[in-house]
């Protein structure tokens, strides 16, 4: 009536006494039925059904990429990964334009990406002395004696990126601190006044000695080693070792320091008040060839600092990086460190970043170990 009739809505509804807005909806519902739209009561064609499916899964599909979006902003992969991500869909066929538009990166910089990795690999002349220099010191250098050792090898750098470096190539020497107790002062055997008083920079050689014991762990048990130390140029003059700590062990250290160096006498050998230094056999060593003792005050490890960090910088660079099986291999070890590292390598501080022996070389009054002359 309203449609073909031209009546008005008002009109067909109080004729026919009906509620205007239901009217109105049936007039919607016609409009859309003639539209090819679906009414109540009318059955989807399997066109209009395929319709509605496609749009159901068009509107998934944008729904789980808004969430892989948003997912892979958080996860903040960077240019780099996201390249990696181009290059491995892509031998799956899938086009660079479009993996470069759905990741949002550049496809320049993608195929710039992808030259540079093909390229030749640049090697850091730096990079392969920094190895170089702390393979030689076993690992043992820090930042300021390899700048000092890449220098002397003509690759000048700075410190800090020196540590740089280190940090790239993950160098870095290992501190591990172990404590055995190995002074015995509780005896009543005679104490040396201290003639030494920490005068650690002596002018020349053979002028003080410091000595002391410590201890290495094996497999087979401790073994201790004695070390006499000359303080001019902080060279190891002699050593010994031995399963035990009797006095004897800090004598052959000593009778070895005097076979090699030739000291004339007053020269001054400072210890602690170990039991082994205060002993008869050694106070006999030191009377016989002139020698002055001297020994630190109780308890205070400084009034022997030097003889302390050398121990240190010992167990340090060498026996703990080692699992030492017998005593044996501890010894051939020990030695090698102290004759063909510490002495004839090893860079010092003290003495300009100088091995010891190239320090007594520059100094013009070294004495070769073997040769038996007197200074």
């Amino acid at each position: 009536m309203i449609r073909s009739q031209g009546l008005s809505i008002g009109q067909v509804c109080r004729d026919m006494k009906l509620g205007e807005t239901a009217v109105r909806r049936w007039l919607a519902q016609v409009d859309a039925e003639q539209l090819g739209q679906p009414g109540i009561g009318k059955p989807l064609t399997a066109e209009q059904q395929r319709i509605r499916q496609l749009e159901a899964e068009n509107r998934q599909l944008r729904g789980d990429v808004d969430i892989l979006k948003k997912a892979f902003g958080l996860l903040c992969p960077g240019a780099a990964m996201s390249f990696a991500l181009v290059e491995q869909l892509q031998q799956k066929a899938v086009p660079v334009n479009q993996l470069c538009r759905v990741l949002e990166v550049s496809r320049s910089g993608f195929y710039a990406a992808r030259r540079r990795a093909q390229a030749q690999p640049v090697v850091c002349e730096a990079s392969v002395q920094l190895k170089a220099s702390f393979a030689a010191s076993a690992g043992a250098y820090g930042s300021r004696r390899l700048r000092t050792a890449m220098a002397a090898r003509g690759t000048v750098i700075g410190r800090y990126r020196v540590r740089r470096l280190m940090r790239a190539h993950g160098l870095r020497s290992t501190w591990k601190r172990k404590f055995v107790h190995t002074t015995d002062s509780r005896h009543a055997l005679p104490i040396s006044p201290n003639v030494l008083n920490r005068q650690f920079s002596p002018t020349r050689p053979n002028q003080a000695w410091v000595a002391d014991i410590t201890y290495i762990r094996t497999r087979s048990g401790w073994l201790y080693l004695a070390v006499v130390l000359d303080l001019f140029a902080r060279k190891v003059v002699g050593w010994a070792m031995a399963p035990d700590m009797q006095a004897g062990l800090v004598c052959k250290a000593l009778q070895l320091a005097l076979v090699q160096r030739k000291p004339a006498p007053g020269l001054i050998v400072h210890s602690d008040r170990g039991s082994q230094y205060a002993s008869a056999m050694h106070q006999e060593l030191l009377r016989k060839h002139g020698l002055v003792g001297s020994m630190s005050r109780k308890g205070n490890c400084w009034d022997n600092a030097v003889m302390e960090r050398f121990f240190l910088s010992l167990k340090m660079e060498r026996v703990w990086q080692k699992d030492y099986a017998n005593h044996a291999e501890a010894m051939n070890d020990i030695a090698d460190y102290i004759v063909n590292f510490y002495n004839s390598q090893r860079l010092h501080s003290k003495l300009g970043n100088l091995p010891p022996n190239a320090f007594e070389q520059q100094s013009a009054i070294q004495l070769p170990i073997g040769v038996c002359e007197k200074t």
